[in-house]
């Protein structure tokens, strides 16, 4: 099937007979809170929360099966039927009817043309980019013919106005709180209550749905009752209202009627109409949540007319296209261009919708998963830095003074959770990543004071890694210390706090225990015995990391403040030594520590030597490297070797195996590489093993595990998944784009470009993919790509394509330019470029590669300003300049209104020693 075509480098596209493919379906919000997917015959679903739902909840197998969608429909003067999104019996038993999507950043339309009149169909939708929490569409009804046609059109909107929980609990109980009232331009859903067994409450939230003809006519009637819409024996495929004048006539409601008690749907429909031969007619709705009837009104009065409706789309265009713009690329592939703009969208998506609220996503109940903010925020530190550096702060108070978290961020700063499921766990991945996305902060920026800004404690009953309950708190989620004051520390404090809790906390064969999970959510049932190998280095490399911070700042700040129980865990700086071979040793020295603050820390503050507090971590780091090393490295039979990534709640090894029966996951050799702990002729091994064993054409690239064929009860609920789907063995983008990333950084750039290719690849094959552009969160079997919008592998490609493929990034303030793009990158262009944020200054870097050269064989020779040519020093290879030059010849900048500043780059051979 022939897929979709880009028709403009923001990224706009085409796709012919879109309804011919189930499961499709587009994003539609704004910041204002509005939330909704819209499919190609109009399915999906909108809400404002997990409580407020417009249109009855959507998950992705309803988006096939419901007749729950939004529609216009038309009736001719000969008593025949027609819907504008072919959601009539007619329709669907007959020949499909040509049918096209076409969208932009945020913004859907589709056409459809009737199969046997000169009738086309027009529908556009989008949301405004302001504070109404409402979806505007046009209709569009244009005559082809060289005869009038006459038509009755009515548009549909179902509603549903209530909480999620009542689409199956309550669901006929809560809709006799519903109370809708008729005005002159549509219809307004107002339930008497909202309802919650814990304690029901008035409802003041308004659903709408209003119209008007382009030429400012209201609507003749409307229709609010669902049951009287069909009517008896009828559906929303073939409506008694549409089908029937007589029924319609009975049951039409007029301004200031009232419905009470029934299923509600918003209907309006409007006067016969004559479309001369070659015109067309415009009718507009809104859908929206309001606060109050009033806001309904104003923005109907707003957005439902002509000039209204196309001045809030052009608006809209302008800002979603501003806001890409401040990350893009263009590469010798304008296929691939187009492809990142719908990537750099995904994490601002994740922002607006949580890991919730899309048809996929039918799990979620809204919030923000902890680890999915953290990496969420390395694609906004490229795109939107303004605000992130108070959400990083914010979100440090999630931290517990034992190492762990909240898992969920609520939508209000300071808003914490323990868990959605109030089930008592802590996945042992979550203390990672805070690190990870603070050093790109502070590389970014140049921004080391931010370590030492203050920040409080989340506190729960829940303590020592959920090993503890704790008999009561305050009433609110603030840590105390024994004398009653509230605990604050700094941001290294809390990172620090996160890395030496789980130091400690290893198991038998000293990496880390992997408690209710990792990164891989599967893996959930070896909270007693197993151990996330994996992670084990990526703390390893964090700890190194919190080492050479502290070197880098130590000629300014000499000493750092920390609560005094910590000390126990600097065991090397407090000369209390543990053996870190010892696993049981190591266990007992974090009991002690969470004994001494159960309570609450002393409030006794000490302070340490930033160069003695260096030395300490680094030895930590050196300890988890040469244990990985040395005992986690597996030598396989065919040659081939990797590094072992978990151990199972027996205790045994899960990774290894002979050539036939290979096990092998990609996790386990991520962090490895990426953390610095494979060494140069590991990291070699690791890629012939993944290729040999890991590595899928038809997928798209590397799978997550090989097909362990069995259960394993001893380890996770994934293994219980049919192998090639999401955590069993997929191509989960995530991880491979992880991967991809370490391999850029070990300087494998040809292998690590293959893998974002085929990806990219993957999701463009719309025969197998049957996705709009982006990325998914994985490829099935057949290549179908699911989960799309909502996936962290979004902010991970696009960090990935522009500081390692582009190789623009920082180093504590620093602008490193090194590029690791394949000379096939340029194509027949004479330049590349990349957009992206860096101290808080908005660069264009344009590189030229005149000789046409390839990775290995060029560097950079020239960096050049509008104000002339820029000084830079070699490191390893990559140009480096110094911040403070940035800062001269940029213009400071956080909003996307401003042109960037723009560094044309020259590359020539490594033995030219020019511009040094």
């Amino acid at each position: 099937m022939k897929g979709y075509s880009f028709v403009h480098p923001r990224g706009d596209f085409v796709l012919p007979h879109a309804d011919r493919t189930n499961g499709l379906y587009f994003p539609l919000a704004n910041e204002a809170g509005y939330m909704a997917a819209i499919t190609p015959t109009g399915g999906g679903d909108a809400k404002i929360d997990q409580n407020h739902f417009l249109l009855p909840p959507a998950a992705v197998v309803d988006l096939h099966n419901t007749r729950f969608t939004r529609t216009i429909w038309v009736r001719f003067d000969d008593g025949s039927c027609w819907s504008a999104t072919g959601s009539s019996h007619e329709q669907k038993a007959a020949e499909p009817e040509l049918h096209t999507v076409e969208a932009g950043l945020l913004w859907h339309k589709t056409i459809r043309k009737h199969a046997a009149r000169p009738l086309t169909a027009e529908i556009v939708s989008f949301v405004p980019n302001d504070e109404v929490t409402a979806e505007v569409v046009r209709f569009t009804l244009r005559n082809t013919g060289a005869s009038p046609l006459r038509v009755l059109p009515t548009a549909v909107v179902p509603l549903f106005g209530r909480s999620a929980d009542s689409l199956r609990d309550h669901r006929h109980v809560t809709a006799l709180l519903n109370r809708v009232e008729i005005t002159s331009q549509g219809v307004l859903l107002q339930p008497s209550m909202s309802f919650d067994e814990r304690g029901h409450s008035v409802n003041t939230t308004v659903y709408a749905v209003m119209g008007r003809r382009g030429d400012g006519s209201l609507p003749t009637g409307c229709f609010a009752d669902l049951d009287s819409f069909i009517g008896e024996g009828g559906d929303l495929e073939r409506p008694a209202v549409i089908y029937s004048p007589e029924h319609a006539d009975a049951v039409r409601l007029s301004p200031g009627d009232v419905v009470e008690g029934s299923e509600a749907l918003g209907a309006v429909q409007f006067d016969q109409v004559e479309i001369a031969p070659g015109a067309e007619i415009q009718l507009y709705c809104l859908a929206g949540v309001f606060a109050h009837t009033d806001g309904a009104a104003r923005a109907a009065e707003r957005y439902c007319n002509p000039a209204g409706f196309e001045a809030a789309l052009a608006a809209n265009r302008e800002f979603w296209d501003a806001k890409l713009n401040t990350v893009s690329c263009t590469t010798g592939n304008s296929e691939f261009d187009a492809w990142m703009r719908w990537v750099s969208l995904q994490p601002i998506l994740r922002r607006l919708y949580g890991c919730s609220f899309l048809p996929y996503h039918d799990y979620g109940r809204g919030g923000r998963g902890w680890r999915d903010l953290w990496q969420d925020c390395l694609a906004l530190l490229l795109m939107e830095p303004d605000s992130v550096r108070e959400s990083l702060l914010q979100n440090l108070a999630g931290v517990r003074f034992d190492g762990t978290n909240a898992t969920i961020i609520g939508s209000r700063p300071g808003e914490f959770v323990a868990d959605r499921n109030n089930i008592t766990r802590v996945w042992m991945d979550h203390g990672a990543w805070p690190l990870m996305t603070i050093q790109l902060y502070i590389d970014q920026t140049g921004d080391s004071g931010f370590l030492f800004e203050s920040q409080t404690y989340f506190s729960d009953p829940q303590w020592g890694r959920a090993s503890r309950k704790l008999d009561a708190t305050r009433g609110d989620t603030l840590l105390y210390d024994q004398t009653g004051g509230v605990v604050r520390g700094s941001v290294f404090e809390h990172l620090l706090l996160q890395q030496l809790s789980a130091f400690f906390h290893v198991g038998d064969h000293n990496s880390i225990l992997l408690e209710g999970a990792d990164w891989n959510d599967g893996l959930d049932m070896a909270a007693d015995r197993g151990e996330s190998v994996a992670f084990t280095g990526q703390y390893a490399a964090n700890l190194a990391w919190l080492a050479g911070v502290l070197e880098q700042v130590s000629a300014e700040v000499t000493e750092i403040a920390l609560h005094h129980e910590i000390l126990q865990l600097l065991d090397r700086y407090a000369g209390t030594p543990v053996d870190y071979d010892d696993p049981a040793a190591k266990r007992a020295r974090l009991q002690s520590f969470f004994d001494s603050c159960q309570q609450g820390p002393s409030g006794e503050m000490v302070n340490v030597a930033a160069v003695d507090l260096a030395a300490d971590l680094r030895a930590k780091s050196d300890a988890m490297i040469d244990h990985l090393r040395n005992r986690e490295w597996i030598q396989t039979p065919d040659g081939h070797g990797w590094f072992n990534g978990y151990y199972d709640n027996d205790g045994e090894r899960v990774e290894g195996g002979g050539t036939d029966s290979p096990r092998m996951t990609l996790t386990g050799q991520v962090f490895q590489v990426l953390g610095g702990v494979a060494d140069e002729q590991q990291v070699d091994r690791i890629v012939a093993a993944a290729d040999a064993h890991l590595w899928d054409d038809a997928v798209g690239g590397y799978r997550l595990n090989t097909d362990f064929r069995e259960l394993k009860l001893n380890m996770g609920r994934c293994f219980g998944f049919a192998y090639g789907h999401k955590e069993n063995g997929a191509m989960f983008s995530h991880m491979a784009v992880m991967f991809a990333n370490a391999l850029y950084a070990r300087g494998r750039s040809q292998a690590g470009w293959r893998t974002l290719e085929a990806i990219f690849n993957a999701a463009s094959r719309f025969s197998a993919s049957r996705m709009y552009p982006g990325i998914p969160e994985y490829f099935d079997p057949k290549g179908r790509g699911l989960y799309p919008y909502l996936t962290g592998s979004a902010s991970w490609y696009l960090l990935t394509v522009v500081t390692r493929m582009f190789g623009v990034r920082g180093h504590y303030g620093d602008l490193v330019l090194d590029p690791q793009l394949q000379a096939a990158q340029w194509g027949e262009l004479d330049s590349v470029s990349v957009c992206t944020y860096f101290r808080q200054r908005q660069l264009q870097i344009v590189y030229r590669n005149p000789e046409g050269l390839d990775v290995g064989e060029y560097r950079v020779t020239a960096v050049v300003a509008d104000t002339g040519e820029l000084a830079f020093t070699l490191r390893d290879g990559a140009a480096v300049i110094d911040g403070a030059a940035i800062d001269r010849v940029a213009m400071d900048c956080t909003g996307p209104e401003q042109a960037p500043t723009v560094l044309r780059v020259e590359l020539g051979r490594r033995d030219n020693g020019a511009g040094v």
